[in-house]
């Protein structure tokens, strides 16, 4: 029997992720959640939903969630970590304070929280330190008792996060002709998100210039490129890209979009391109859509041969960092020395949001934070 691993003072995780609709019917119930506050017509949510319902009206969220579940509670059984995970969602079942109300009454009162979002930003971090603090209050109108929510730092720069792309990456370009393949760039995409909201990710010290948001995407891309060259001996050009920008046209947001990001590289005679979407943990819909559908069919236009890498997914090494980051949380709640693992020049991210991180388009509580209200 493997020695048992001690997660004490917490006794449970919760893998706390975005959610997706399974059917057609879900589609624009979803967006509403999505978007609810925000006076969206119902008629523009189904505009928006023709991407799901190019796939059925299916997110593949959910069942890659169901996947990681599974990889999560083999990891730490194989490991001898008594730790039990659960799973909520923001905006669709298992809802997130649905699940909340079940730990509560599993007796549940030290909770670990993965969010499957490794950056900082508003929408990466503090949204769902937001939804957490929504869900809790729930619970207390409720005469529940919640349980004290800790968010697991992020792990962007974690091996088990970044290990996984690599391999990733010299797949595809082994996947490449020959005569294309070792003039290829990569494409480093992640989530485009308003240029206000970057500038202001992370702690106050890093605010500015893209913030924490873009310096930590460059740090991966950068520990990518390098072991990349190291694998195989070519030095790939690369970039930091983005995808699926939403909202208002007016409203800064960051760029280059991947599609003209691909138009660049053709017309400066780049013989293919690799994408390879760090900013994501999942192949949900905006990799298969954003990625797989719209930038292919327009590396097809342009004739430009391109491969996607996949993302990280439940790969084991990935249930392995979660484990790590588990067991580096809970030795320093307990107040052991602890030295977290992290690859890169920015080192490992905090435990505990500060004041003035990643701040809220307005006045919100977050849990799980130096802000919360939650203690």
């Amino acid at each position: 029997m493997p020695d048992v691993l001690d997660a004490s003072p917490y006794d449970a995780l919760l893998l706390l992720s975005f959610g997706g609709p399974e059917g057609p019917d879900d589609v624009v119930p979803f967006l509403e959640n999505v978007t609810r506050g925000r006076g969206i017509p119902k008629e523009r949510l189904k505009e928006v939903g023709q991407h799901y319902f190019l796939f059925g009206g299916v997110s593949p969220i959910n069942d890659q969630n169901r996947a990681l579940l599974d990889a999560l509670r083999k990891d730490f059984a194989e490991h001898g970590l008594d730790l039990p995970v659960y799973w909520g969602n923001r905006n669709w079942a298992p809802y997130l304070t649905d699940t909340l109300r079940e730990m509560a009454g599993d007796g549940r009162r030290r909770v670990l929280v993965l969010a499957t979002s490794a950056y900082a930003s508003y929408s990466g971090c503090r949204q769902y330190r937001e939804n957490l603090a929504d869900a809790l209050a729930a619970l207390e109108s409720e005469g529940l008792e919640p349980p004290k929510v800790d968010k697991l730092r992020h792990y962007f720069n974690h091996p088990g996060f970044v290990e996984p792309m690599v391999d990733g990456v010299v797949r595809c370009l082994a996947e490449l002709p020959e005569e294309v393949r070792d003039g290829a760039h990569i494409a480093f995409c992640t989530h485009s998100i308003p240029t206000a909201s970057a500038d202001t990710s992370g702690p106050v010290e890093e605010h500015g210039d893209g913030g924490a948001y873009v310096r930590q995407h460059l740090d991966v891309a950068q520990l990518i490129a390098d072991a990349v060259r190291e694998r195989t001996g070519v030095d790939h050009p690369w970039q930091l890209v983005y995808q699926s920008r939403s909202g208002a046209p007016h409203i800064p947001w960051l760029e280059p979009d991947i599609c003209d990001h691909l138009e660049e590289r053709r017309a400066a005679g780049a013989p293919a391109v690799v994408m390879a979407p760090i900013g994501f943990v999942s192949d949900h819909m905006e990799v298969l859509y954003d990625l797989d559908t719209e930038a292919t069919a327009k590396a097809g236009e342009l004739g430009l041969p391109v491969r996607r890498s996949a993302t990280v997914g439940a790969d084991p090494r990935f249930a392995a960092a979660v484990r790590d980051l588990v067991l580096e949380r809970a030795g320093d709640e307990r107040g052991q020395e602890v030295t977290p693992c992290a690859l890169g020049r920015l080192g490992a991210s905090h435990n505990l949001c500060p004041v003035g991180c990643c701040p809220a388009r307005g006045p919100r509580p977050a849990a799980a934070g130096a802000d919360s209200p939650y203690a």
